[in-house]
């Protein structure tokens, strides 16, 4: 049996990628900036997989004699997103950004998006931030029932709508048909769910956002993992930016501690394949919300739960199991830098296992593919066709 936990600690990046001034993201550190203001963070348990070691890193103090292999990522595709960065681990090349809407949406859409829904009206339509947005217009849609529509720079078509307005089922139904309409030169990244409720005198995020991204290509890893006969279990958001695609099994998560909660949960459902979890409270409650304090203390809080995971690999039901785990990240969010964006960062990358060889220094891969491409072979599909961009490490670090 042949299990890889692979976590990706939605943006938290680890330094301005070469590139870094096309996206205008020079000066960018997400976990740079943050030790520089939190420099006794306890994250024990990455610095001893060999976090504080990786080339480049600023901040974390390395160990003497890290326990994983360790390294750092940069990316090939044009983008600095979530669903661009997840894709491209997986195997799949996206050379050109996906449409961004600096300006708001064009008329043709609303118009489509109205009529379709039957809604009233649409409030917004502008780049924003989320809170920001339902502060100043939460009580408008409520009065309206004008859903909320706004964007950022990325490639994402977002509603938000009171759960006493719009149930999220209701709400969901708003996106699966704004989905349909942002097709050709409008096919967005993703359509992204927003609900909210008031909360004594403010309007506050729930934990109901759901992400409805445009399909991937078939020819990624999850596919040949799935064709395999093998298992491919979703936690988090993890489903929704593939849509669907390649996963055997999926789970959504409330936040981060849920989803550690279930990625322990799964070692003793899943015997052979891929445990994918994305923990997304890094980008959505602390990255984009400039929370350095509280992105600190959640960075705390996982390596907590590292521990109780690498207590646990290694074992199925009473057998023994070769278990790797993998940490990277998608893309970076800087709290301390301008504004709210995501930014173009370098990635880290950790492996950890009992196969898996003490102190490797893999240094810089070229591309996210090359850990998609290291997880076929730790998974023993070296007979399966290797994925279309990406180089496996898997040599490397296996004992």
């Amino acid at each position: 049996m042949s299990r890889v936990i692979w976590i990706v600690l939605d943006s938290v990046g680890m330094g301005e990628a070469p590139d870094a001034a096309d996206f205008d993201d020079c000066g960018a550190n997400t976990i740079g900036h943050i030790m520089e203001q939190y420099p006794d963070l306890r994250i024990p348990n990455m610095r001893k997989i060999g976090y504080g070691n990786i080339d480049g890193m600023t901040g974390v103090r390395p160990v003497a004699a890290p326990v994983g292999a360790y390294g750092r990522m940069k990316e090939m595709s044009a983008g600095k997103d979530t669903t661009i960065g997840h894709w491209e681990m997986v195997g799949i090349y996206t050379p050109k950004r996906l449409p961004v809407y600096p300006d708001g949406f064009p008329r043709e859409i609303l118009d489509a998006f109205i009529e379709k829904t039957g809604v009233p009206g649409i409030l917004s339509n502008e780049v924003a931030s989320g809170t920001e947005v339902i502060a100043r217009l939460g009580e408008e849609h409520r009065r309206t029932r004008k859903p909320i529509i706004y964007t950022s720079a990325d490639s994402v078509f977002q509603i938000a709508c009171d759960e006493s307005v719009y149930p999220p089922e209701e709400l969901y139904r708003l996106c699966r048909i704004a989905r349909e309409i942002l097709t050709g030169d409008h096919n967005v990244a993703r359509v992204i769910a927003r609900p909210f409720i008031r909360d004594g005198e403010k309007f506050v995020r729930t934990a109901n956002r759901r992400d409805f991204s445009r399909k991937p290509e078939e020819d990624n890893l999850l596919n040949r993992i799935r064709d395999a006969g093998q298992s491919v279990y979703a936690i988090g958001k993890i489903e929704d930016i593939f849509a669907g695609v390649g996963i055997t099994e999926a789970v959504h998560t409330r936040d981060n501690e849920d989803g550690m909660d279930k990625t322990v949960e799964a070692l003793d459902l899943v015997e052979n394949g891929l445990i994918f979890t994305n923990l997304v409270e890094f980008d959505s409650a602390w990255g984009h919300r400039r929370d350095v304090k509280g992105y600190a203390e959640g960075l705390e809080r996982f390596d907590l739960r590292l521990s109780e995971l690498m207590e646990k690999i290694g074992a199925f039901r009473g057998k023994e199991s070769d278990d790797t785990i993998l940490i990277t990240a998608d893309h970076g969010c800087d709290p301390a830098f301008k504004g709210t964006d995501h930014t173009r960062e370098y990635v880290p990358v950790l492996y950890y296992g009992k196969n898996i060889r003490a102190g490797v220094n893999l240094g810089t891969s070229e591309s996210f593919a090359d850990s998609g491409e290291t997880v076929r072979e730790l998974l023993g599909l070296n007979h399966v066709k290797p994925l279309a961009i990406g180089k496996s490490r898997a040599g490397e670090i296996r004992k």
